[in-house]
């Protein structure tokens, strides 16, 4: 069953803006503190931002200003709107708990900057 299921990534340029979302189990969305991660090639997985039930959010400083996690309760959904793309961003994108459980992780969705 999947818990987690990523999408709305894409090739943009520097500078450029995208939305990502997760669609995740109610289950799930209802009772953890959700976040985002990512992983750029070679480089480990890291965390991007979290939100909790009550939208308290936080980022990690590399996307502070320009990256805005957020949550719709009634969709069971998870986004993150990035603005100001920089080439540094490119990855794959996943959402998870945060702490994450390794069980949940998806495929994640393929972010690309790059003029």
């Amino acid at each position: 069953q999947v818990q987690m299921a990523e999408s709305g990534g894409g090739i943009v340029q520097p500078g450029g803006s995208l939305r990502v979302s997760c669609s995740v189990s109610e289950y799930i969305f209802t009772r953890y503190i959700m976040g985002w991660f990512r992983q750029a090639p070679g480089k480990q997985r890291e965390f991007v931002a979290q939100i909790t039930r009550r939208n308290i959010t936080k980022y990690a400083d590399s996307v502070k200003g320009r990256f805005a996690v957020s949550r719709d309760n009634a969709k069971n959904t998870l986004y993150l709107q990035m603005n100001d793309l920089k080439p540094e961003d490119t990855g794959v994108y996943y959402c998870n708990t945060n702490p994450p459980i390794p069980a949940y992780w998806g495929l994640g969705t393929q972010v690309t900057v790059s003029s």
